[in-house]
């Protein structure tokens, strides 16, 4: 009978941001302003993992990683954005998070201590916006069918235009 095959849980990497700004810049050189972290949004029906790299923060201290984790998410309401579960690999944070209101950007306050007693303390904005479906913007014309009639384009032909 066959072995069933393990397998080995990576993160994706396109739902990472990176904490930046500690590199050290030349005397006399204007620091660039670091700009606001930004997760790709998820639809309300997504259950996802999105990263949080720290590594930049921890360059120069071999052995410091991440040891401790809080998360606080607003707006928090029913129905709102849901973390549902969070990991660290070395200095990589892991979220996962669920659920949410289209339309809605929610601000998620990341604090994370590190092995060696740093503590470093970000907002990440997580769009989530309805992507697997499409609201039209109107009320649409359509056949006695209930089909949506559309223009040349494939456009759909709002009612009163």
């Amino acid at each position: 009978m066959p072995t069933a095959a393990s397998h080995v849980w990576r993160p994706s990497r396109a739902r990472r941001v990176v904490l930046d700004g500690f590199t050290p810049v030349p005397r006399g050189v204007i620091p660039t302003v670091v700009g606001s972290l930004v997760w790709p949004p998820k639809d309300p029906g997504d259950v996802l993992d999105y990263e949080l790299d720290i590594e930049e923060a921890l360059l120069g201290n071999p052995g410091d990683s991440i040891a401790t984790i809080d998360v606080v998410i607003t707006p928090d309401a029913t129905g709102d954005l849901a973390m549902t579960g969070t990991t660290a690999d070395g200095a990589v944070a892991v979220f996962w998070f669920s659920a949410g209101q289209a339309g809605t950007t929610y601000s998620v306050q990341v604090s994370i201590g590190t092995v060696n007693g740093r503590t470093l303390s970000r907002v990440i904005f997580l769009p989530v916006q309805a992507l697997s479906s499409v609201t039209l913007p109107g009320p649409v014309l359509t056949t006695d069918t209930g089909a949506v009639i559309t223009d040349q384009s494939g456009n759909p032909i709002l009612t009163g235009s």
